[in-house]
């Protein structure tokens, strides 16, 4: 048997292969945060197809913590109903499924959540929204760490199998985390163990409201690609040794953010006319001309986060360490898994365009996915439209 099929432990959970469906917002609950029909049918297919373990888009801990139109929330006890549907159609397919929980922090909008965005500093305005963040209370902080918490709560009512803490992207956690957004001088910044805090008083609340061996998983940035540097591979082993003293299940690495260095999370073509259909006239302009000088800085290439995984590996010792970013060919997939730099490979878009890839490796069909890199997918986020493969292009 493939070693890609062979079953691995993630706490107290047993992920039946070493495939992981990496959380992407998707454009599909509902304007109230809800769990919609289509959400849960997109994941239901994926669990038919296979995949060992789930990780539907990210889920907002707190009102204010909403970046998205139409992302799910876990912000509220009428979330439950919704999510308990999306956990059961997982499971009744065979697959686990853990919710990623996050707070934007600084990368959303007034429009959004009807107040000034919080960030752990109020520096600078960032170069998508134009947000100048206003710096968040202690009295905020606690509630923000008590928020994931609560929202762990419900997703153990909802039936899930593990939570995975959104510490990557450029959201709250990754914010704190991070040199570049955290200038505070108090408890909260000004040390790498200061940055940290946050995301440690977070894991505490959340192992404290789950039951013992449920799997806390975190999401982790190995570098933000923003200038000045924020966080960069030796930082991110820093953090990733820190995690694993704290007795986290499994860590997924990842890089870059959709707000400072989106095409550096992404790599592939730059969709310029599918990215610019979603921004306001006024943006248009300045926004075309950005968008043609990136055409052919970020040329895809096979497992770009491999080589950060080869630093970060060693320090976690027997802990399950997840791999995003670039995974095409079925070989590499295995090579990575058996030079043991990855312990399970993560994909986002090759699911987008087939939810059953796993199911076609496993049963000897294909020896790589098909997806292009055509970003297409990604570019709909802008639009409003749901994330789906777009690469013959965007509706009419």
């Amino acid at each position: 048997m493939s070693i890609l099929f062979t079953p691995i432990n993630i706490g107290d959970v047993q992920i039946k292969n070493r495939f992981v469906h990496s959380a992407t917002y998707e454009v599909m609950a509902l304007e109230s945060g809800e769990v919609s029909d289509k959400l849960v049918k997109k994941y239901q297919n994926l669990a038919k197809g296979e995949v060992g373990l789930i990780i539907p888009g990210y889920m907002y801990v707190h009102p204010l913590g909403r970046s998205y139109k139409y992302q799910t929330g876990i912000h509220n006890n009428q979330m439950i109903a919704g999510l308990r549907k999306l956990t059961e159609a997982v499971h009744q397919e065979g697959s686990k499924i853990a919710f990623q929980l996050v707070h934007g922090g600084r990368q959303t909008t007034k429009a959004m959540i009807g107040q000034t965005p919080l960030g752990p500093s109020s520096t600078g305005r960032d170069p998508v929204n134009f947000v100048k963040p206003k710096e968040v209370s202690v009295d905020q902080i606690q509630e923000v760490i008590q928020s994931f918490g609560i929202a762990a709560c419900r997703a153990v009512e909802a039936g899930v199998d593990g939570i995975q803490l959104h510490a990557a992207h450029g959201y709250l956690i990754n914010q704190f985390l991070s040199p570049f957004f955290n200038h505070r001088k108090d408890e909260w910044g000004g040390s790498d163990v200061n940055r940290f805090r946050f995301l440690k008083e977070i894991i505490s609340e959340v192992k404290k409201a789950i039951p013992q061996g449920m799997p806390v998983l975190v999401k982790l940035n190995t570098q933000d690609f923003t200038t000045p540097e924020g966080i960069i591979p030796s930082l991110a082993v820093m953090y990733a040794k820190w995690l694993a003293d704290l007795g986290i299940n499994g860590l997924e690495i990842s890089c870059g953010s959709p707000v400072y260095s989106f095409m550096n999370m992404c790599r592939g073509d730059v969709p310029v006319e599918e990215l610019l259909s979603g921004l306001p006239f006024w943006k248009r302009p300045v926004a075309k001309l950005i968008f043609k000088s990136m055409i052919g800085k970020y040329g895809f290439k096979e497992a770009y986060n491999i080589q950060a995984a080869k630093m970060i590996k060693p320090v976690l010792g027997n802990i399950p360490l997840f791999v995003v970013g670039g995974f095409r060919k079925v070989a590499e997939m295995r090579k990575a898994l058996e030079e043991q730099y990855a312990d399970c490979i993560s994909m986002s878009r090759p699911f987008i365009r087939e939810p059953f890839i796993v199911k076609k490796i496993k049963e000897g069909k294909t020896d790589a996915v098909a997806c292009i890199s055509c970003n297409k997918c990604l570019a709909a986020v802008p639009n409003n439209l749901p994330v789906q493969c777009y690469h013959k292009g965007f509706p009419a």
